[in-house]
Order: C-alpha cells, then sequence, then structure tokens
C-alpha cells in the first residue's frame, strides 16, 4: 500500500481528490449538464447478476444512482450528472469498498460513442487540475490521458488473450472469471484501454447494436488495467427491459442470491425517455489512479 502523508497540504492525497472532483463539476456543468441528487435508499435496486445491495431497514442502500436518472431523462432533462454515494455488499479489497464514490452523466440524445467523447474530454481536464499533469499512474507506469487510446472489441480481446470468442458462444461464469483472470490483467498499461461490444447477455440495461443483435451498444473504459467507467447506449424498450430484469432475477434465484423487486416507477416511464447514453465512473478508482496509489484506501478520508 503506498503510505501518505498524515498532515494537511497541497500534495495529501485527499487535497488531490478535492481538486479532482471541482474539476469533474466544472466539465459538466461548463458543458450544460445540471448536477441532481436522487435517493439513496431505494425500494428497488437495479437487477445485475452479481451485484448485492446493502439492506437499510425496508429498503437497500443504492448501488447506483441509475434508474432515478434515467426517470429524471423521461421528464425531459437532456443532461444530467450526479456524485454521490453508493453501496454493494461483501465488496474488499485494493479496488473494492462497500461504500464508494459514484459519478453518472447521461446525455439525450446520445449514445455510448458520445458518452466516451466526453470521457476522453473529462480524463485529461480532472487530471491537470487534479495534479497538474494530464496523466495518471499505475504501478509507476505514466499513462498519458490526452494521447492515443486503445479502442478493442470484447470478441478480439478474448480471442487475443484467452482463446475464445464469447459473442460466438456466450458462457457468463467463463466469461466473468476470463475477463479477471486472463483478458485485464493482459491489457496495455501505458495508454487509456476501452472494450467495446459486450455480447448481449452482459449488458443487462444496454441497447443491442442494430446491425448485429449479438452484442450491445457498451463499453468499459480501463487505465492500467483498472476499469474505471462503464457506458451504455441505453434501453428504451420496456418490455424488453422488463423481460431482461426477470431474466436476471431468475439467475439470482438459481444462485441463492437476494432477488430485488421490479422498479415498476422505472419501468412504467421508460417508454418515454428519448434515445440516451450514460456511464458510470468510479470517483474513488480515478483518484487513486491520479495519486499514483495502490489503493483506494489511499484516497479515502476514513477506511472504515
Amino acid at each position: 500500500m503506498t503510505p501518505r502523508p498524515e498532515g494537511p497540504g497541497a500534495d495529501h492525497p485527499l487535497a488531490l481528490r478535492s481538486r479532482m472532483l471541482a474539476a469533474l463539476r466544472a466539465f459538466f456543468a461548463g458543458r450544460g449538464f445540471v448536477e441532481v441528487e436522487t435517493p439513496v435508499r431505494v425500494a428497488a435496486p437495479a437487477l445485475e447478476t452479481h451485484i448485492d445491495a446493502e439492506p437499510s431497514g425496508d429498503r437497500w442502500l443504492r448501488t447506483s444512482p441509475e434508474l432515478h436518472m434515467k426517470r429524471l431523462l423521461a421528464r425531459g432533462w437532456p443532461r444530467l450528472f450526479q456524485m454521490g454515494p453508493c453501496f454493494r455488499r461483501g465488496e474488499r479489497g485494493e479496488l473494492h469498498h462497500p461504500e464508494y464514490t459514484m459519478l453518472e452523466w447521461y446525455r439525450a440524445p446520445g449514445d455510448a460513442a458520445a458518452i466516451l467523447g466526453d470521457l476522453r474530454a473529462l480524463l485529461p481536464e480532472a487530471a491537470l487540475a487534479a495534479c497538474g499533469r494530464p496523466a495518471a499512474r499505475r504501478g509507476g507506469i505514466e499513462i498519458p490521458l490526452d494521447g492515443p487510446w486503445e479502442i478493442l472489441t470484447v470478441a478480439d480481446a478474448f480471442r487475443r488473450w484467452a482463446g475464445w470468442d464469447p459473442v460466438e458462444a456466450f458462457d457468463a461464469d467463463r466469461f466473468d472469471l476470463d475477463l479477471v483472470d486472463r483478458v485485464e490483467p493482459a491489457l496495455p498499461r501505458d495508454r487509456p484501454v476501452v472494450l467495446t461490444e459486450y455480447p448481449a447477455a452482459a449488458a443487462a440495461l444496454a441497447r443491442l447494436k442494430p446491425s448485429d443483435p449479438r452484442v450491445a451498444e457498451r463499453w468499459e473504459a480501463y487505465l492500467g488495467g483498472v476499469e474505471l467507467a462503464n457506458a451504455y447506449s441505453e434501453l428504451t424498450d420496456p418490455a424488453e427491459q422488463r423481460a431482461r430484469f426477470e431474466a436476471c432475477a431468475a439467475g439470482r434465484r438459481a444462485r441463492n442470491r437476494d432477488v430485488y423487486p421490479l422498479d415498476e416507477s422505472f419501468l412504467s416511464t421508460l417508454a418515454r425517455m428519448p434515445p440516451a447514453g450514460g456511464a458510470a465512473l468510479g470517483v474513488d478508482r480515478l483518484a487513486m489512479l491520479l495519486a499514483g496509489a495502490d489503493s483506494l484506501d489511499a484516497v479515502m478520508a476514513f477506511r472504515e
């Protein structure tokens, strides 16, 4: 773990984090995005196969503000962002914490490609404000954020480093294991990397690619092999979204995991949502990478 100075000062990771947060807000405010706050305790967390919500009385602590922010898109707000606490039960490690800060943003009209454009503009600005250079660091390797980015399809990455194509023959358990154990460790470390065109079965809230419905308009961005952001062209078909949630619920039930109720308020407004793109970015991970630290603990005020 990277040691950090205990006293205050401009070089302290918390000071770097503060400058970064200000830069993130300034970036979106300067582009006409409205900052919003949505409930932290929710009646229905988004159903995802491997993410467990923390109970809070008769509700749950949110794992993401996604569903509420999409309801605001359906009300006619075209550009939204939010930074705030999210929670995932049972996650603890150098890159995981049960309470963490998420940045989410949405644009309508928009899609995953437009959101990637936002990210490519956002990261150099945030880095320059936070640490005086448009770069991140991981394992002693400098990662320029204003230089070339490598874009790979999931199929290409898996064929190269895992020896199979999950688009041709999807296997959920094998996909998750090989992504973590074989693909992510092999990603280039000296530049940002984006994995695109996820198998349709691995993108529960994303729109499918019209020219190839086997894949979804979803990407994930990595810095130094660390997953930083996840984005979609958003699914706006309520019947299809309900079917995907129900399939996810069945998968969770088969794995003896908690099954949450469907968010009927979200589903009832989905048909009114315009074509949109959205992303979720791990704020703590970004601060860690800009500080060149080894663990999230280095950039969080408390480790409780």
